[in-house]
């Protein structure tokens, strides 16, 4: 034990890799569970038989457990050290809150620089990108808003910041994402089969290919959708606050979230995607299905997360804060995440060290073959080059 309330465990070495446990309680005040799990956890990845790494990366998700990162082992064969970390809500997203989830990266990113971390290195994988974005401009410097109703969480102040900034295979933010893959054609929320035949971009008669009326029209009920939502949760806040049984908050299910236009048509964000499929198989079925981003959130997670508005990690609102070294790389054939998401981080960093690249892969560069040890050779080369 390295620390009261905190787990430091030697998980042992195996193919030149040395992987470490670390359990940490959040700056915010939440400690230990009652049936052990600490608040804040991952592994942390060193080369083996080696002095510790002086340049490290740190990665955490919104929901993903980012502890088994793929990218952990490549980065500490190459002699760098990587914390694969997880805040509080890793598997729960529907009661995710920026300012928590700040503060709980904030206690890796501090066990890191305890360690003696020279460099350190946020990379910002998928969802992650804004969400490490927004960690370096809370470092930088506080603007966050508490959830409705509630507090801003303690552990903000003095969040160490990073040396280097990275987006892998990133978009600007959940809530512009999600807006470009939700059902507009939905005509009852609480009724996944209920439809407008003339918004279904599956029905056939639009398409592929979409016309430019057709796509104008459905991004725009897109956008319409996301807002109709937002404000029933505002309402129903108020709604919960003025009723006499003590609810403050309650879960709700938003149906049909795999209906990016993309999905189906080349000619729209071209690259060297598959069509028909999204992150999670087919398209179509996954529309219909309960797998997915965002199916189930809180009224504030709602607010917090997925509103247009009113989400708290959008790109725009942290990416030109950050003056830091700064590298985007996309994935030329990811189904969800385009060259034009990649442009537009690169547009917004505030650093004047900053570099654009799209790599051949998929989304997690599982395909083609060889495709991760691409990207690590690449990161490896530009973070050498700046430390």
């Amino acid at each position: 034990m390295a620390a009261e309330g905190t787990a430091d465990i030697d998980l042992g070495t195996a193919e030149g890799v040395r992987r470490q446990w670390v359990g940490l309680p959040s700056p915010s005040g939440l400690g230990r569970a009652g049936a052990g799990g600490h608040p804040c956890q991952g592994i942390y990845y060193t080369p083996a038989g080696r002095p510790r790494p002086r340049a490290v990366f740190v990665a955490t998700h919104q929901n993903i457990d980012f502890s088994e990162h793929y990218l952990a082992e490549f980065m500490a064969r190459r002699g760098f050290g990587f914390l694969g970390w997880n805040t509080r809500f890793r598997g729960d997203e529907a009661h995710f809150l920026t300012d928590h989830a700040i503060a709980d990266i904030g206690a890796g990113v501090r066990w890191l620089r305890e360690q003696g971390v020279e460099t350190l290195v946020l990379l910002g994988n998928s969802g992650g990108g804004s969400l490490m974005a927004t960690y370096q401009s809370q470092a930088i410097a506080v603007d966050l808003e508490a959830g409705t109703g509630l507090r801003l969480s303690r552990g903000l102040d003095g969040l160490p910041a990073g040396d280097l900034y990275i987006s892998l295979a990133a978009h600007p933010g959940r809530a512009r994402l999600f807006a470009t893959t939700m059902d507009p054609s939905i005509t009852h929320e609480q009724d996944p089969l209920s439809v407008d035949l003339a918004l279904d971009m599956y029905h056939p008669d639009h398409g592929p290919t979409f016309s430019e009326e057709f796509i104008a029209r459905y991004r725009e009920a897109q956008v319409d959708r996301n807002r109709r939502i937002t404000q029933w949760a505002f309402d129903r806040l108020e709604q919960l606050g003025s009723a006499d049984q003590p609810a403050t908050d309650q879960l709700f299910t938003t149906y049909r979230l795999w209906a990016n236009l993309a999905f189906l048509d080349g000619s729209i964000e071209p690259n060297q995607r598959p069509l028909g499929v999204c992150w999670v198989g087919d398209a179509h079925k996954a529309n219909y299905g309960v797998f997915g981003i965002g199916q189930v959130s809180t009224l504030r997670t709602w607010i917090n997360m997925w509103s247009l508005d009113h989400s708290q990690t959008r790109g725009e609102l942290h990416l030109p804060k950050i003056t830091q070294p700064s590298l985007v790389i996309g994935a030329d054939a990811d189904t969800g995440i385009f060259p034009s998401d990649a442009q537009a981080l690169h547009k917004m960093l505030g650093s004047s060290d900053k570099q654009m690249v799209m790599l051949e892969g998929d989304h997690y560069f599982v395909r083609p073959a060889g495709a991760r040890d691409v990207v690590a050779d690449y990161i490896a080369a530009w973070v050498s080059e700046r430390c």
